[in-house]
């Protein structure tokens, strides 16, 4: 090969590497690295496909309880262990009926094509873990919306409706776990 081609063929050859690399940064941006779970842009886009399939799903907003006191008591490690396990945990309950993400600390989303498998998932949620051999609790609120209640039957719509749901569940005195919407 010739100087001249060898010169026009590098800068070539090097955006070809570099978009590599970018694709591959925003394919690991999409997931969470310590869930697993798709990151906000990439579950809302999936999500956002996934209703439009199947428009009698639910959508969850989910939150662990005193997350911070877990934190500052058993250490981030242990904090980090809690959210693995949630991450965990969602994903076996949503199986291959539906998929969840983890939109930042310690909120998740999920998406489900079955409403009626909310029944027990508190408790799965909620079950105690073994972290350096000591039980820690795991309290997660969960906010829940039926796509078809809803006049408007769109994403945005849903997970407001699922985060209001959620934060009902928080402040229900002497009460966690589920809320569910009905209009």
């Amino acid at each position: 090969m010739d100087t001249q081609s060898l010169a026009l063929c590098l800068p070539l050859v090097g955006w070809a590497a570099h978009s590599g690399l970018l694709a591959h940064r925003l394919a690991a941006a999409r997931r969470d690295p310590l869930t697993g779970l798709h990151t906000r842009a990439g579950w809302t886009t999936r999500a956002e496909r996934f209703i439009r399939r199947h428009r009698d799903s639910v959508v969850l907003f989910l939150d662990l309880d005193d997350f911070k006191n877990l934190n500052d008591t058993h250490g981030h490690a242990a904090g980090d262990a809690a959210l693995a396990v949630t991450g965990a945990r969602l994903t076996a309950w949503c199986d291959r009926y539906g998929f969840a993400g983890r939109i930042g600390g310690d909120e998740f989303v999920a998406v489900h094509r079955h409403p009626s498998h909310l029944n027990g998932l508190t408790a799965i949620l909620n079950a105690p873990l073994t972290y350096e051999g000591h039980w820690l609790p795991v309290s997660v609120s969960v906010g829940s919306c039926r796509l078809a209640d809803l006049p408007v039957r769109g994403l945005p719509q849903a997970l407001a409706a699922a985060d209001a749901s959620m934060y009902a569940a928080k402040g229900t005195t002497g009460r966690r776990g589920q809320h569910h919407t009905s209009h």
